[in-house]
């Protein structure tokens, strides 16, 4: 019988994921290539066939998304997958055409034939766009899990941009952990704040197999989405976070129209920064698409150690890498906590950027007054250090998730920007836990599990 024959094109995440859940062990498909795009160095590497299977001895080449029509003539590719998140449909369809002018079908794969299941509950936490918020909704739902007694591991979109067999399975318990696995600035945006809380991290390639390990000490699985990417394993409780600060991006971007539309729970964060219209607006858009949705909000108040130091101060203002790159954000939290302290000026580092840091500015136009907190790789980060020290400011604002310090000097005076997530009105988080938790016995199990020890 003959294979058909499929290029998967991805960006290192839900790629692999796909691969393995739908093709791996599938005489009649043969996957060809991957093709990577969105986060630099990813590409011309191998999918290695320890992680590939019988049927791949030689493991599957990753190229360059830009050679996509070379790969389709040479291989005479008859499918083509699509399998990565936070492009505008636009965007997609024009990956389509491209597809099928070449005579191939292009195919999206749906949760049914992608997501895993667990042997306990699940709840996902996902968003329509990269930056919404979501890491610290599920930090404060583990806070609630905690709080009644309930174990709850998260098991974190992926990240394998290094070593794939090394990062088959990966926990993080501990900041030596970050170290071990040596994870770039991206990864350490998205471990560190949940490690220093006490909250247990997996992640990596074979989701299988994390998910297995992950429910060996928890009572509850968290996901915590990238992008805006679905889960890979099937919620019993999906929530999906809205960003009004974007307020139409909702029905814009795949995936996250499709977490739009399937949520039981939508909470739109960030509301005290936020402009009431917009709010309002996300309020009608979430009636009139999913009026079955539970629809909260939350806040994202943002605190700064010493703020009152930037009050008239020329501040480089350092935000999280992907909600202002591919996420799209012109700004994020160092510039709102710059704007609420009162600096004179928020610095434009493109006239000192360094290296790769200049290749970034090019790709994301919309940037201008902030800085990205780029460190895929040792080169990157040396030249974001060095874009740092060369930014004329008086203060560094540094609004990522992680102490950006621990990797590079910064010869600046420094202040870190914080934000934590906190109900707004009713119907609050608390309250859609304290429900999944009764619909689960989860207080029943575990006052019998007490009593049993």
């Amino acid at each position: 019988m003959e294979r058909t024959r499929i290029v998967i094109m991805g960006a290192a995440g839900r790629d692999f994921h796909n691969f393995q859940v739908c093709y791996r062990d599938d005489y009649s498909t043969e996957v060809v290539a991957f093709t990577a795009a969105q986060i630099p160095g990813i590409e011309n590497r191998l999918f290695p066939f320890e992680l590939s299977g019988p049927l791949y001895p030689k493991g599957i080449p990753i190229f360059p998304e830009e050679e996509l029509s070379r790969i389709m003539r040479n291989y005479k590719v008859q499918q083509v997958v699509f399998a990565y998140s936070d492009l505008s449909h636009v965007e997609v369809m024009h990956r389509a055409s491209l597809a099928i002018s070449l005579g191939a079908d292009f195919v999206l794969l749906g949760p049914d034939r992608t997501m895993l299941k667990a042997s306990i509950p699940v709840i996902s936490i996902c968003a329509i766009r990269t930056g919404c918020g979501k890491s610290g909704i599920t930090e404060r739902l583990w806070e609630i899990l905690q709080e009644r007694g309930i174990r709850a591991v998260v098991i974190r979109h992926p990240m394998p941009y290094c070593d794939l067999n090394r990062m088959r399975v990966e926990r993080f318990a501990a900041m030596e952990d970050l170290d071990r696995y040596a994870c770039t600035v991206e990864e350490r945006e998205e471990y560190e704040h949940l490690v220093k809380k006490g909250i247990v991290v997996y992640a990596g390639v074979d989701y299988q197999a994390i998910m297995e390990e992950a429910q060996k000490e928890a009572q509850v699985l968290l996901w915590d989405g990238g992008n805006n990417d679905f889960s890979f394993i099937k919620p019993d409780l999906e929530i999906v976070i809205l960003d009004p600060h974007r307020a139409g991006h909702e029905r814009l971007y795949h995936p996250g129209e499709v977490n739009f539309l399937r949520a039981h729970v939508l909470v739109i964060n960030k509301v005290d920064t936020a402009r009431k219209e917009d709010v309002d607006y996300l309020i009608n858009a979430a009636h009139q698409a999913n009026s079955t949705a539970v629809l909260i909000q939350t806040a994202s108040p943002i605190y700064v150690d010493g703020g009152e130091k930037i009050q008239g101060k020329r501040v480089l203002v350092i935000e999280d890498g992907p909600t202002v790159t591919h996420g799209g954000m012109p700004y994020g939290a160092g510039v709102l906590a710059a704007q609420k302290y009162g600096a004179r000026e928020i610095v434009d580092p493109r006239p000192y950027a360094v290296g790769s840091l200049t290749s970034v500015f090019k790709q994301y136009a919309h940037l201008k007054n902030v800085l990205p907190a780029e460190g895929y790789f040792p080169e990157q980060l040396s030249d974001l250090g060095a874009t740092i020290r060369q930014t004329p400011c008086d203060l560094v604002v540094v609004a990522t998730p992680i102490d950006l310090s621990r990797l590079i000097p910064i010869n600046h005076p420094t202040l870190r920007v914080n934000y934590r997530v906190e109900d707004w009105g009713e119907p609050t988080l608390e309250r859609i836990v304290e429900n999944f938790v009764h619909q689960k016995y989860l207080l029943a199990k575990n006052r019998r599990c007490s009593k049993v020890t």
